[in-house]
């Protein structure tokens, strides 16, 4: 004898599913092409192509506020997303080998490191620059004059002066934020300044321990250099060497009398680098407010729509 209940429930074990109708196979459909979509989307934007926007002048001519590109993500080493978009939660990532690394004369974006003495920015941030120096390269300006290892650097194309008056180097320099802290150089008159790479064994002292400060605390994630009169203590120990853990480079903007750069926050790790700007898909003016919808749409500019970045 069976109980009610297990004939109840051997009964619906019997049940056969339903068929979905067709309404539901399409709704069925349209939900996986949605969820493929979005699949391929993350994996695209993570790894291949991400978008940029340009808010400041620093690259003009070259490139204008108001761009927005497409960054081949793929060329220097693909990542995973860095931090949940449009926040500044960092997110636990991992890289792809890259077909090449940074050279001189490229355009790159890349993470902000943060300012001149500054342990990590408040805000996660996407900057454009020109590469200049290399990892090993010495970077020296002199009268707005860019020079790598004793040799003038090729002007590009679109590079802009708006200052016709030359910042001598004696620490007049508007912004007094140049890098490093106490060197007395300006935006035209720099260096020369060594840039360092991967594995280098930096002999520290009082004179130059400037240049590594904000690189040895952003490796230990927390203030950890102190002077105390020639001795330099990193940790609390007695240090006179520190091996770099990166490989490090130089940015300039082409605005070079406008533009914030390496001049004034120092080195840009060769993890933070994140890939090369190719094409411009949209641009307008910024500065006009999205409220002001007409204008905006009104201020396109259509010529520089599929432009080359170079």
């Amino acid at each position: 004898m069976f109980s009610k209940k297990s004939e109840q429930d051997k009964q619906k074990g019997k049940t056969k599913k339903r068929p979905k109708t067709r309404k539901e196979k399409i709704i069925t459909f349209i939900k996986d092409i949605i969820f493929a979509v979005i699949v391929v989307f993350v994996i695209i934007k993570a790894f291949i192509v991400e978008t940029s926007r340009v808010p400041t002048p620093s690259m003009e001519n070259t490139i204008l506020v108001g761009d927005f590109l497409f960054v081949n993500k793929f060329i220097y080493g693909a990542s995973s997303l860095r931090n949940i978009p449009f926040t500044n939660v960092r997110l636990p990532y991992f890289s792809l080998p890259g077909f090449r690394d940074p050279e001189r004369g490229d355009i790159i974006v890349f993470e902000y490191p943060g300012d001149r003495d500054q342990l990590e920015p408040t805000e996660i941030l996407s900057y454009v620059k020109r590469c200049i120096g290399l990892p090993g390269d010495t970077v020296q300006i002199v009268d707005k004059l860019v020079f790598v290892n004793g040799k003038r650097v090729p002007v590009p194309n679109k590079i802009q002066y708006r200052d016709p008056n030359i910042v001598e180097p004696i620490g007049h320099d508007p912004w007094k934020r140049i890098f490093p802290k106490g060197s007395n150089w300006s935006r035209d008159n720099y260096g020369p300044l060594v840039v360092p790479y991967f594995g280098e064994v930096i002999n520290l002292n009082k004179d130059n321990i400037e240049i590594f400060r904000t690189i040895i605390n952003r490796d230990y994630e927390r203030e950890v250099v102190k002077v105390v009169d020639t001795l330099i203590y990193i940790d609390g120990k007695i240090e006179n060497t520190y091996t770099m853990k990166d490989d490090y480079y130089f940015m300039m903007g082409d605005n070079r009398d406008n533009s914030l750069d390496s001049r004034y926050w120092g080195f840009v790790p060769r993890e933070k680098i994140l890939g090369q700007p190719f094409m411009i898909f949209w641009s307008w003016n910024s500065d006009i407010p999205f409220s002001d919808i007409f204008r905006l749409l009104g201020s396109i500019r259509l010529s520089r729509i599929a432009k080359v970045v170079d």
